[in-house]
């Protein structure tokens, strides 16, 4: 089942997995950030694969910035986060991302998420700090946005 949730254990459970970072450094995350949507998989009632969907600008169009994507471990390989993301664009979603490394432009461009722009493109209404969340943590050749 996919859903939106603002349920704070849910998402720090899949989050703290994914990415180590603290309680306390995702609560800010989460109390902070505006004109945002956490969309969620859940299998068997159990939160399994997450990501943010963060308002955002590309060249003037309004677009879901795709943030803190991830699955927990034990159901990784399922397709689960694919699921997430064809329901974002089956239902009219105009997403776009920074992939964490290499290996996922082609993940995402499989996906439909393969329009390459420059990382410069894109703008968010939000305080500097959750901005710097929404940029950092890749380590990409050539930096970019993927775009639906």
């Amino acid at each position: 089942m996919i859903k939106y949730t603002d349920n704070a254990d849910f998402i720090i459970k899949l989050w703290q997995q994914a990415f180590g970072d603290t309680t306390e450094d995702i609560l800010f995350f989460i109390n902070n950030i505006k004109d945002a949507d956490c969309l969620m998989y859940f299998c068997d009632g159990k939160p399994a694969s997450m990501m943010y969907l963060v308002d955002c600008c590309i060249d003037g169009e309004k677009r879901r910035y795709i943030y803190a994507a991830c699955t927990a471990k034990e159901y990784k390989g399922r397709g689960f986060m694919s699921q997430l993301i064809d329901h974002c664009l089956s239902n009219g979603v105009k997403v776009c991302l920074i992939p964490a490394d290499d290996s996922l432009i082609d993940f995402y461009s499989k996906r439909k998420i393969n329009i390459k722009i420059s990382i410069e493109s894109i703008e968010f209404d939000q305080i500097p700090e959750i901005e710097e969340y929404l940029f950092e943590g890749y380590s990409l050749t050539e930096p970019c946005v993927l775009m639906s």
